[in-house]
């Protein structure tokens, strides 16, 4: 016999073993993203990482995607005004 994976075993998966990456569909991109994440802040666990180091590195990835989002920003905007 075989089982689906239905809303409610679902529910229930997540209830019991809240340490499971379940609360997204299996192997989609919202899964995938939240394994990346879960296993590079358990690997900050593992080395004992101050928290002061991890909210730095987080911070740090933040404020690089934000300058590249700006320079995008800002060349879209060089653009638009060289053609009005």
């Amino acid at each position: 016999m075989s089982w689906v994976l239905t809303p409610r075993i679902h529910s229930a998966i997540i209830r019991i073993h809240k340490h499971l990456i379940m609360d997204y569909r299996p192997y989609s991109p919202e899964w995938h993203r939240k394994r990346y994440l879960k296993e590079a802040l358990d690997k900050y666990f593992d080395d004992y990482a101050d928290v002061s180091i991890i909210r730095q590195d987080i911070l740090d990835v933040l404020s690089e995607r934000s300058e590249k989002a700006y320079a995008e920003f800002a060349k879209i905007n060089e653009l638009e005004k060289s053609l009005s």
